[in-house]
C-alpha cells in the first residue's frame, strides 16, 4: 500500500500539470502562429491603404470630403505664404522710395512695378484725392487771376485733409480684403473638419457593431478591424484641421501686421500732405 500511494501521487501531479499546460497551451499556440505582425497566419498586417480600401461606402465619402479639404487648404497656405513674402519685399521696396523722393509724381512713377504691396493701393488712393484737390484749387486759382491779373498767384492748398484721409481709410480696408481673402476658408477647415471625421468614426462604429451582432462573436479579431477603420476617418480630420489652424493663426498674424503698417504709412502721408500743400 505504501509503495502504491507513492506511485499514485506523481501520477496526479502529472495529470495537474498536464492539464495546466492544455489551460495555457492553447493561447501560447495562438501568439505562435500570429507571429511577429500581429495577425494570424492566413492574414496580412493591415495597412492604412488596406484599411481605406476595406472601408464603408460612407466612410469612403467621408475620406474624400477630408481629402479636398485638406488639398485646398494646403494650395491656400502655399499661396498665402508666397503672396506675403512678396507683398513684404515690395513693401520694403517702396517705402526706401517713398522716403527718398521729394515729389509724389516720382513715387507714383514706380508703383506700377510695386502693384503687389498694399501700400502702393494705399499711396495711389491718397494721391488721387490730392490730386484732384489741387488741380480744382488750380483751376480756381487760374480763373481768379483771369479776372483780375494784379492778382498774386497763390501756391496750390488742400481743401479738405480729412478728405484724403478717408481716401487712405477706404484704400485701407480694400488693401485688408484682399490680404484676408481665401484665409477664412481654412477657419472653416479647421473647425468642420473634425466634425466630419467623427461622423465617419461613428459610421464605422455602427457598421462594425452590426457585423458583431450578425456574426455572433466578439473576438477580437472580429472586432479591431471594423474600430480600426473607422478610427481613420478621426485621424483624416485630423491631418487636415491641424495645418489648417496653425497657418490661419499665423497668416491671421501677418494681415495684423500689413494692417499696421498701412496705419503708419497712412499718418505719414496726411503728415507730407499737411506740412506742404495746407
Amino acid at each position: 500500500m505504501i509503495q502504491f500511494c507513492h506511485r499514485a501521487v506523481p501520477a496526479a501531479h502529472s495529470y495537474v500539470a498536464e492539464g495546466r499546460l492544455r489551460t495555457l497551451g492553447s493561447p501560447l499556440l495562438a501568439l505562435l502562429l500570429q507571429g511577429p505582425g500581429g495577425v494570424g497566419p492566413e492574414g496580412s498586417s493591415p495597412t492604412m491603404v488596406g484599411l481605406v480600401a476595406r472601408s464603408s461606402p460612407i466612410s469612403k465619402v467621408v475620406l474624400l470630403i477630408l481629402a479636398l479639404f485638406s488639398i485646398v487648404s494646403w494650395s491656400i497656405i502655399l499661396y498665402k505664404l508666397w503672396t506675403f513674402r512678396r507683398s513684404e519685399r515690395q513693401s520694403g521696396s517702396f517705402l526706401d522710395v517713398f522716403r527718398r523722393s521729394n515729389k509724389f509724381s516720382e513715387v507714383q512713377a514706380v508703383c506700377r512695378s510695386l502693384d503687389n504691396s498694399p501700400l502702393v493701393g494705399l499711396f495711389q488712393a491718397g494721391y488721387t484725392e490730392l490730386t484732384a484737390q489741387l488741380r480744382q484749387n488750380t483751376s480756381e486759382a487760374a480763373g481768379a487771376a483771369g479776372s483780375n491779373p494784379r492778382a498774386p498767384a497763390n501756391r496750390p492748398t488742400l481743401k479738405s485733409l480729412t478728405a484724403v484721409d478717408r481716401a487712405l481709410m477706404r484704400a485701407s480696408v480694400v488693401e485688408v480684403n484682399k490680404l484676408e481673402r481665401r484665409v477664412a476658408f481654412l477657419a472653416t477647415t479647421a473647425s468642420i473638419a473634425p466634425f466630419i471625421g467623427l461622423f465617419g468614426t461613428v459610421w464605422g462604429i455602427m457598421s462594425a457593431f452590426q457585423s458583431i451582432g450578425q456574426t455572433g462573436s466578439t473576438n477580437l479579431g472580429v472586432v479591431a478591424p471594423g474600430i480600426a477603420e473607422a478610427l481613420v476617418a478621426t485621424a483624416a480630420g485630423l491631418f487636415a484641421a491641424i495645418p489648417a489652424v496653425y497657418f490661419y493663426n499665423h497668416l491671421s498674424q501677418r494681415v495684423k501686421l500689413f494692417a499696421s503698417e498701412m496705419d503708419d504709412f497712412a499718418m505719414e502721408f496726411l503728415n507730407i500732405a499737411e506740412r506742404n500743400f495746407t
